[in-house]
């Protein structure tokens, strides 16, 4: 077991002068067009279609944990690099058909932009699908910055990402939230000396989230504003 899963979070440097955010479980519902190309490829293979609540707790982890929960494949197989391939595929041809922000995402993000407090997306996506998805999700109001998976050399669970993203928004971390669904949400922000909020709405669920020793945890999206 990761022993910061069970380390008791740092006392809080609340309020925050700025926040960043996850995008996958976090501001987004991606969880619904993610199962959708998952999906395709069980069809495809005569296979039936997964239930979404089943597929749900692992979009957080991509193509890599949809296609072991899904069809079984691990990236030691022969066959991995063209089974990630045509999910990719899939996902991209139908990238926000089901997709939507969280309920309250909207609400507010459209209030840290009222009261001006810098925010910005550190995800894993990969570039070319967090663009694509960004430019058709109406997420309430423009992020300051948006780092992706492929920006740095490393991505999260390593800090690069997030000391990425507040060098483009000239903040100092210490005074930074970042808020994730998943353990590694939390390990990028302790490792960048930023204070973490875990999602608990989000795809990691209100239980785990409780135990990766983020100094927050938030059952929706609104109760942050009492933390800036």
């Amino acid at each position: 077991m990761n022993t910061l899963a069970r380390s008791a979070p740092a006392a809080s440097r609340a309020p925050y002068r700025s926040v960043l955010f996850d995008l996958d479980g976090t501001l987004a519902d991606t969880a619904p067009d993610l199962a959708e190309a998952l999906n395709r490829m069980r069809r495809r293979r005569a296979m039936a279609a997964l239930p979404l609540e089943q597929l749900r707790p692992m979009a957080s982890h991509g193509a890599r944990g949809l296609l072991q929960v899904g069809l079984g494949a691990q990236p030691q197989d022969p066959d991995w690099s063209s089974l990630r391939e045509e999910f990719l595929a899939n996902y991209e041809a139908s990238i926000c058909v089901l997709t939507r922000p969280f309920d309250g995402i909207e609400s507010l993000l459209r209030e840290l932009r009222r009261r001006a407090i810098p925010w910005g997306i550190v995800t894993n996506k990969l570039a070319r699908y967090t663009d694509a998805l960004l430019s058709r999700l109406d997420l309430g109001a423009p992020p300051g910055c948006v780092v992706s998976g492929d920006t740095t050399a490393r991505a999260k669970p390593a800090p690069d990402p997030l000391l990425h993203a507040a060098a483009a928004l000239r903040i100092d971390p210490a005074g930074c939230l970042y808020v994730g669904d998943d353990l590694r949400d939390v390990q990028a922000a302790l490792a960048a000396g930023m204070d973490a909020a875990a999602a608990a709405y989000g795809y990691g669920g209100p239980q785990a989230s409780r135990d990766w020793g983020a100094q927050h945890v938030l059952d929706h999206p609104g109760e942050l504003l009492r933390l800036l």
